[in-house]
């Protein structure tokens, strides 16, 4: 089912899918999104411009590998705890507002409907998910051209010692 996402690094394709994201019209972020936190635990809003695009990349992640999500389970999984002073700290969900704004938005856009019949909650449409599978991470190989420049060092020193 989400072969093609499973292949990629996570974070590497959220930020590639919210940069296609910002292209889509329909995905325009609301005046009030630079005004309110993310949820209760947080305490401040978000420092990053691009949030909006990110948590919706997110979103449309969660809904590709999950299948159907309604807003309660993914108030669940961005929730965190919350610093309470010197009481201990405690789960609390996250914003439902703006993860039910994400999905309406994606519903205007054609990428996500809705699903009353067996279950209840949001699922990618056709377009949806084959828009998702277009999406492509260039990978970086920084690590691995460091290890081969080493040994080819090393290669080199032994080299030039046995001479």
């Amino acid at each position: 089912m989400a072969r093609i996402i499973h292949q990629q690094e996570p974070q590497k394709y959220n930020e590639a899918l919210a940069k296609a994201l910002v292209e889509i019209s329909e995905l325009q972020a609301p005046e009030w999104v630079e005004l309110v936190k993310s949820g209760t635990s947080r305490e401040r809003i978000p420092a990053d411009p691009d949030f909006w695009y990110k948590r919706t990349a997110s979103i449309l992640r969660q809904l590709y590998l999950n299948g159907v999500v309604g807003v309660g389970k993914l108030r669940t999984r961005y929730g965190g705890k919350k610093n309470r002073g010197g009481r201990r700290s405690k789960f609390f969900k996250s914003s439902g507002k703006l993860i039910r704004v994400i999905l309406q938005k994606c519903e205007e856009a054609g990428l996500v409907e809705k699903v009353d019949k067996l279950q209840h909650g949001r699922r990618l449409t056709e377009k949806g998910r084959n828009y998702l599978d277009s999406i492509k991470v260039k990978h970086e190989n920084t690590n691995l051209t460091k290890k081969e420049e080493t040994t080819e060092e090393k290669s080199t020193e032994v080299i030039e010692e046995k001479e």
